[in-house]
């Protein structure tokens, strides 16, 4: 008998799928739990997603494709090359604070089971590669006029990933250690947002 597939469902079974593999981790969440908690059957999320593997490959790629998004959109040449990447850097920043958990996840499986890691390198390549080809023009334009100092775009990139997603990686550690109010919290993530824009913008001067 043929299923008819239904995008709600398969919807359904990322999103539960994502939660669990946060809360619980790869090895710890079941094929068979997020069918339950969907309202499937087993065989359901197999017609879609063949195995639990394929199944976080798709979050994966999802989540990739999100966090680098911003760099996929159109630039405003209306502003300035320093205006264009302060938002870049704030809208890449505000992605990895709404999903502060992801990078967690990624990191412990690509380090955990370092078999996955060619799976998902060869389905990730393409859209950093996008993503590199976006904004390499704009930055060698902006070298050639002077304005910045000579750098690769990548490594543009990498200290922009790297910034913003350390303080998510450690704000578990800090909240234990020390008791933030909600507020404090907010002026914390603001202001480090604030920081890394200062930061990267003041390494590029020539």
């Amino acid at each position: 008998m043929k299923i008819e597939r239904n995008t709600d469902t398969e919807q359904m079974i990322l999103e539960t799928a994502e939660r669990l593999f946060l809360e619980k981790g790869f090895s710890m969440t079941s094929t068979t739990e997020i069918a339950k908690q969907v309202g499937c059957n087993q065989a359901l999320v197999h017609y879609y997603f063949r195995t639990k593997e394929k199944l976080f490959e798709a979050i994966f790629i999802k989540k990739t494709t999100m966090f680098v998004s911003p760099l996929l959109q159109s630039y405003d040449l209306s502003v300035s090359f320093e205006e264009r990447l302060k938002k870049l850097i704030e809208a890449h920043f505000d992605l990895i604070r709404a999903n502060p958990n992801v990078p967690f996840l990624f990191f412990n499986e690509l380090l955990t089971n370092p078999s996955r890691v060619n799976s998902l390198k060869e389905q990730a390549t393409g859209i950093y590669r996008m993503a590199l080809a976006k904004i390499d023009t704009d930055l060698n334009l902006e070298i050639q006029k002077g304005t910045i100092r000579p750098m690769r775009t990548i490594d543009l990139l990498l200290t922009i990933f790297s910034l913003n997603v350390t303080l998510f990686l450690g704000l578990p550690i800090l909240k234990n250690a020390v008791d933030f109010s909600e507020e404090e919290l907010t002026t914390l993530i603001e202001n480090r947002k604030r920081e890394n824009v200062i930061i990267i913008l003041r390494a590029l001067k020539p």
